[in-house]
């Protein structure tokens, strides 16, 4: 956007500041009948810049070429031509007044820009860097050309020169708010954040109303990953109407990546009441209420979409879902059941069928509605995934693993397959063939962050190869930084490997996002106990049974170390 102005406005500039070309050395002495036509092509010159300006190009052209005429040599006539020409798009016939006016007089600067600007219109950004930069070295003084340079040499990756010729111009002039702003967007593009960021904020103490700038510092934070201070930085700029819609947009979808759920609903809401979005912001709208477990309110939304639109079936399937975690299973089911089977979504609700008819306790049901949903669709790895989950969930593992194991030739290739296998294998006791079919997953997707955690958990609790144990779970951690279960096995490495405070660091982060997990306030307990501070143990045992009571494990632990305690 302000590329296109800075070019606009110079086209403006070119002419609009134009001085009278000096007279060349060489030049016929004045003459009476000299004098007459020099002043007749001023009158001319005048008139046709009144006619441009009022969009009668005709007209213009046709008084600057009498005024040509009386006055050949005068490279400001050539340069005004050319404008004409350009603004026209007579791009041949522009470039050739152009040169012309070049020859009159080399050191008339208006033409140079002219010329770059043609060039940069027509792709041809080497051609324009040489004639932004006569126009530098003519008249050092003038901002524009700077501001032309920079921005071709950055299309031309010349970020360094780009970077040069911007801060000549801030040292010419300290309060060039483009310069300045400029600067950051080359900085940008050269991923050097914290600089962009500097210069933004320079810019923004210069004019604050400076809109973009606000908005490219915000972006400049979301690179370098303080999404607190873009959000910040974006809600400043949601009241300005020009910049609602892109704005709204950028600062919810920021709101919702951070899970910062009910502070996206406030916007949602907004960009609803100003007729933002559509049916797309109520869906959306419809989608955090079910994040925040406002099912009432989820369920009202998603109905009121489907009222306008009964083929919406995305939002019968969150309507369903809406209904499904209320625990309104029947009005799940007859949601998920209007699902038509030629829909994309229909395999999606049939699991979740299937589901629902677990939970009623009708689990013949529910294989059979799986089962008959692979017969029509047997390409679809998820309705395996589904049935051999559906198994183990009603303690039958081996049932499930033997659907996966007969076809497994069809998906031989699919990494979620044998990850799936491995976590059966393990709950049917068999770890060295659940780490094989981990290391098989890691051939097909080395970046699979749950593969690499659960081989290197399964290590440390099997207490070999405990190094190669953490270098998985660091993998993991690196892709997953926010996953506490991947921390938690990170914490248990170190704890094997007797690297305490490690393990203490790395636990305590994981509860710091997970803080009712059991298995993880446990294996805190146990790094106390294993370094002798029973107390601290004893916290996190009990904390860790009255989040879990059924587990009497538990009860040993703090049975133990109260027995110790005592003996003290």
């Amino acid at each position: 956007m302000h590329i296109r102005l800075i070019i606009l406005l110079s086209l403006l500039l070119l002419t609009a500041c134009a001085v009278v070309a000096p007279i060349p050395e060489n030049a016929s002495p004045v003459t009476p009948n000299n004098h007459e036509n020099h002043s007749r092509s001023l009158y001319l010159f005048s008139r046709a810049r009144i006619s441009a300006h009022e969009g009668n190009f005709p007209e213009a052209l046709n008084l600057l070429r009498e005024a040509i005429t009386l006055d050949p040599t005068s490279a400001k006539l050539h340069g005004e031509m050319a404008d004409i020409k350009l603004k026209i798009g007579q791009i041949p016939e522009a470039l050739e007044y152009i040169d012309k006016a070049i020859v009159l007089d080399p050191n008339y600067r208006p033409p140079y820009l002219l010329g770059g600007v043609l060039m940069s219109s027509t792709g041809k950004d080497l051609e324009a860097a040489n004639y932004f930069r006569k126009a530098v070295k003519i008249d050092p003084s003038k901002e524009e050309a700077y501001l032309h340079l920079a921005l071709t040499l950055t299309r031309l990756f010349e970020y360094e020169e780009a970077v040069s010729t911007l801060k000549a111009l801030v040292k010419l002039n300290p309060d060039s708010i483009l310069g300045y702003y400029y600067l950051g967007r080359t900085y940008s593009q050269m991923k050097l954040y914290r600089d962009a960021l500097g210069y933004f904020t320079k810019v923004l103490e210069l004019k604050p109303e400076f809109d973009q700038a606000v908005i490219d510092k915000a972006a400049t934070y979301e690179a370098l990953g303080d999404y607190p201070n873009a959000i910040e930085t974006y809600r400043s700029l949601v009241d300005r109407d020009e910049h609602r819609t892109s704005v709204l947009q950028r600062l919810t979808q920021l709101l919702l990546q951070q899970r910062r759920f009910a502070e996206a609903l406030e916007y949602l809401r907004l960009a609803a009441q100003y007729g933002l979005g559509g049916q797309e912001t109520n869906r959306k709208i419809g989608l955090v209420h079910l994040e925040l477990e406002q099912f009432d309110e989820a369920i009202a939304i998603f109905g009121e979409m489907l009222e306008k639109d009964p083929s919406a079936e995305n939002i019968r399937l969150y309507r369903g879902i809406a209904y499904e975690e209320k625990g309104e299973l029947d009005n799940a089911y007859s949601e998920f059941n209007k699902i038509s089977r030629d829909s994309h979504i229909y395999l999606e609700a049939v699991s979740h069928i299937a589901q629902i008819l677990k939970e009623q306790g009708k689990v013949d049901a529910a294989i059979a509605v799986l089962r008959e949903a692979i017969n029509e669709n047997r390409g679809r790895l998820e309705l395996y995934l589904n049935l051999s989950s559906l198994y183990e969930s009603i303690d039958r593992p081996q049932a499930g693993l033997e659907i996966l194991l007969e076809n497994e030739q069809s998906f031989q290739k699919e990494s979620r397959l044998h990850f799936r296998i491995g976590v059966l294998l393990d709950k049917l006791g068999k770890r060295n063939e659940t780490i094989t079919r981990m290391k098989q997953v890691l051939l097909l997707d080395p970046n699979d962050a749950q593969a690499l955690n659960y081989l290197g958990y399964t290590y440390a609790e099997m207490g070999i190869h405990l190094e190669e144990a953490l270098k998985y779970i660091k993998q993991a951690v690196a892709l997953r930084p926010r996953d506490a279960f991947i921390l938690d096995s990170l914490g248990w490495t170190y704890f094997k490997l007797k690297r305490y405070d490690e393990a203490i660091e790395a636990l305590e982060e994981a509860i710091d996002l997970v803080d009712d997990d059991s298995t993880i306030v446990e294996h805190l307990g146990d790094v106390h106990a294993a370094r002798r501070a029973n107390k601290k143990a004893l916290k996190q045992y009990q904390r860790a049974f009255d989040l879990a009571p059924e587990r009497k494990e538990l009860l040993e632990k703090i049975n133990k170390i109260k027995g110790e305690l005592s003996e003290k």
